[in-house]
Order: C-alpha cells, then structure tokens, then sequence
C-alpha cells in the first residue's frame, strides 16, 4: 500500500506515530489464546489488505475460525493474499484451492514440488525427481493487516500453536508490531509473493474451484464456527474471559515504543547452487544490526545445533565477559528427535566453556492455562517453540530462525530487531521464568575440576519441592534410541 495511513487502523495510530518519529510500536505475544485473538481481531477490522505467510496451515479449530475471518473479510472487499509453504498442502490442493476461488482471495504455494501430490507415498516418490529443492522450506510466518499492524514469531498456524489443542502445546512467542516496522514486513511479503517460487494454487488443481466450491465450504465452515460445540468450548470460554481481548476492546493494550527492523532471507535463497552466498542470508544482515555483546547473551531456540564452531564462538564470549545463556528442548520435550541427536553431542563442551545450558521438560507446563502472558502451556506435556535471542539486555530478536544449520542455510527466515531495553528486558523475564527448576533441567559438568576439565554431564531440577539430579538423560528408552539411531543417519549440516 501507497499509504497505509488512510485505513481506519493507520488513522488510529497516526497520532502516536507522530509523538514517535522513527519508531514502531510493540506488545509480546507469549500466551497462545491472545496470540489467535490478535489474528483473528486484525482480520475483523481489515479495511484494504491481509497478507498471510506460513510455513505450516493445520485444520483445526483455531485454523478454520482464521479462515472464516479471512473469507469474511474477503466479503467486505479486503484482498487477501495467503502464501504457505508447499509442505502445508500435503496433497490438499484441492481443499486449499476452495477458498481462492472467492474473487478478492489469492493463495500461492512457496517452493512447490509437482511430482506426487495426490498423497503421502506418491508425493514421496514424485520428490525424489527434485532433491535438489527437496529440503528448502520458506519457514517464514507473517500475518500483515491493511499495511499497519503485522504478527511475527514463531507460531504457525494450527491448535497446537494457539493453546487448543488436547495434549501437547507449544510455548511460543509471537510480537504484535504497529507502525513503520510493518511497512518492511510488507515488502518481505511482496518479494515473496512475486518471486519465481510463488505458484498460484489453481496450477495444481485439474479443474479449479468454482463459486459452488466455495460455498459448500464457506457452509462447512459456518457449520463448524457456529455450532454449539465450538461455541461452548472450554476455549471459546478463555477467549471470552482473556485479559488481552479486554485491553484490545478497551483500547488499553500496554505497547513499547523503539526503533527496530524487520529481516529477512532473500528469497532466491531456495533456488541458490550449494550453499547460498551470505549476501542472501538473515543471519548475515542481523549480525551487521547487533554488533558486539558486551555483557549477556540470552539464545532461545527449541531446535539448537551449534556445530564446533558455534560451540567455540559461545566459549570465546565467555571468556570476554558475556554471560551466555541457552534455553532449548530436553529430549523428552522435543518434536524432532533427529535434531535433539545433533545437539547432544555439544551439551558437555558448552557447559564446560562456561555457556548456562538449560532444557525444558516435557511437563513445564502441565499446571497452568497459558493465559497469563507467559510461556507455560496448559496441556499435560509441552515443547517449547520460541525463537529469540536478547542482546545486553538492550535490544531483541524475535521471529522463526531456529539456532540450527537447516534455519541458516536451507530454509528461509522471517523476524523483527528491536531496539528497546524495556522489550528485551520483557523478553529475558519470559524465558527466565522457562529456565526455574521446576520447568527445565539445568546441565551441569559433575566431577570436572578447573585443571583436568572431564565431567559427566548431569541434569538439575525440582520435582515435588525437592531438588532432583539426573545422572542420565531423563526420557524414554524408545525417545533416546530414536535420537541415537537418526544421529547415525542425519548430516548436521540438514539438521
């Protein structure tokens, strides 16, 4: 958009803007129901554009409310653009292709794989005719309303992303941003949206979608959203009663003001010959943001790879003075067995260069109802999903780059820098509270002395208001096998 400031929304912030020049505006999104309510908030007040990119589009209750909001908004004339990884199709086509039969809807698929798309095995065999792209995935995860007010973190979309889901849940952490930060994230949008891996969805679909199609949909949807089940959930309930949807309401939302900048992989990063060059890299423009740490480096990511190097970089601060802390997932917590497989085998040197390692347990959140703005998660197993890192206490990263080769090199990347102490300091409370005893287990070295080093590696926690030492890895004798068997077959370098 030419000019955002003549929505409803961008009138609304003008003023603030102006007693904030250079600066946007941000509130954390670390419960799950608040983060759905804001997404689903911006799609009701959408006067002119929703800009919609995910890596992930699970059906369930929070995905199919999401789409009812955008089709409705679609109605009011607002043009939806929604733009997900091939990887969310998953043979779906057809389903997908549903929805962009309404005239002011586009859906495009990123990266998208032709062969084998009628379901999982053919799809399997059809990929193998492209390797080369095979494991490139666009993992950004964006919701842009009217140019103005944009959500970035870590959260795809699907129950278990916002706190629905019977089971396991993710501790998340999205950041709610107003202002001329979103101006960059809409042009991350477009280049993704208009690059050579963009496909509209009717490509793949034999006979496209018509307006009878969509309105058998738009019947089902309106079936499920209004039916009493759903209505009279336990989480339509919280919804109701959340503290965030009275501060919407009452236009009360506390927000921090600062200077920040969106980032971003090029997307010519999925079509790039070997490794792609640093010029394409997130990673390489949020180094020249950051500088050097002086004093605390705080990493937050549920899959974590270091490799040697990043081991012996994380050592090197240490030894200048930084105080360096890792949150990430305990084997029993994790999604993805491979990738805790090559993490392991750098837990005992990080300790031992002086890096604070901690992991959280599968149980972290099983007594609290994730509606209090922090990252338990009310179900009775969690895992931990955020991906973030605070700098000095002064300035936060906050978006979708895991801390792991396959983040950096191989699929691309979404997030916002911000520079505001009182964010990052926000920011360092959350994920502090993650690292109490009674969530996560600290790594210690048990045995090592300051001349020969050595140690066992040993987990610290609390169980029943008793501190607890586990001499092995606290999980399953089938979840530590798996991590042994697919660290014999995964390179570290896809992990």
């Amino acid at each position: 958009m030419a000019d955002p400031g003549e929505t409803e929304l961008g009138r609304s912030i003008a003023h603030a803007e102006a007693e904030h020049p250079g600066e946007s505006a941000f509130h954390l999104l670390p419960a799950g129901a608040d983060a759905f309510i804001a997404r689903a908030a911006g799609a009701e007040v959408a006067q002119r554009t929703l800009d919609v990119q995910y890596y992930i589009v699970h059906d369930g209750l929070t995905t199919r409310i999401l789409i009812d909001r955008l089709l409705q908004a679609a109605d009011r004339g607002v043009r939806v653009r929604l733009l997900i990884d091939d990887t969310a199709s998953h043979g779906n086509d057809y389903n997908v292709a549903r929805i962009s039969a309404h005239p002011n809807v586009e859906v495009r698929l990123f990266n998208a794989l032709y062969g084998g798309r009628g379901g999982a095995l053919r799809r399997g065999l059809g990929m193998l005719g492209d390797l080369g792209r095979l494991h490139r995935r666009m993992h950004n995860k964006m919701w842009v309303v009217d140019g103005t007010v944009g959500i970035v973190g870590g959260r795809n979309l699907g129950d278990e992303y916002f706190a629905a889901k019977q089971g396991v849940n993710f501790a998340d952490l999205d950041v709610l941003a107003f202002g001329p930060v979103v101006h960059e994230l809409s042009a991350s949008f477009d280049a993704y949206w208009n690059s050579q891996w963009s496909i509209p969805i009717e490509a793949f679909v034999t006979n496209p979608p018509g307006p009878d199609d969509l309105a058998q949909a738009r019947r089902e949807l309106s079936r499920y959203v209004s039916s009493p089940e759903t209505q009279n959930s336990d989480y339509a309930r919280r919804l109701r009663a959340s503290q965030f949807m009275a501060d919407l309401l009452g236009r009360k939302l506390p927000v921090v003001w600062a200077r920040a900048n969106a980032v971003w992989d090029d997307p010519d990063k999925i079509g790039a010959e070997g490794r792609p060059d640093e010029s394409l890299l997130l990673t390489t423009k949020l180094r020249e943001l950051v500088g050097t740490v002086e004093r605390e480096l705080l990493l937050v990511s549920p899959y974590f790879v270091p490799g040697e190097g990043g081991v012996a970089m994380l050592a090197a601060q240490v030894r200048r003075g930084v105080q360096v802390t890792v949150l990430t997932n305990s084997l029993e917590a994790t999604d993805v067995a491979a990738v805790h497989a090559g993490y392991a085998p750098y837990r005992a040197d990080l300790v031992r260069g002086g890096v604070h390692v901690y992991e959280m347990r599968a149980s972290a959140g099983a007594a609290k109802a994730n509606t209090d703005r922090s990252l338990a998660i009310g179900s009775s197993s969690a895992s931990l999903h955020t991906k973030s890192i605070v700098f000095d206490r002064s300035s936060i990263f906050i978006g979708s780059l895991n801390l792991d080769p396959r983040s950096k090199l191989w699929n691309t990347e979404l997030g916002i820098y911000v520079e505001s102490p009182e964010l990052a300091e926000q920011g360092a409370r959350l994920f502090q509270a993650g690292m109490r005893p009674v969530q996560s287990y600290r790594l210690e070295l048990q045995g090592a002395t300051p001349d020969s080093g050595g140690g066992r590696l040993v987990w610290v926690t609390e169980e029943d208001g008793e501190r607890r030492i586990y001499a092995s890895e606290p999980a399953g004798l089938w979840r530590r096998f798996s991590a042994w068997f697919t660290g014999l077959i995964a390179p570290e370098e896809m992990l």
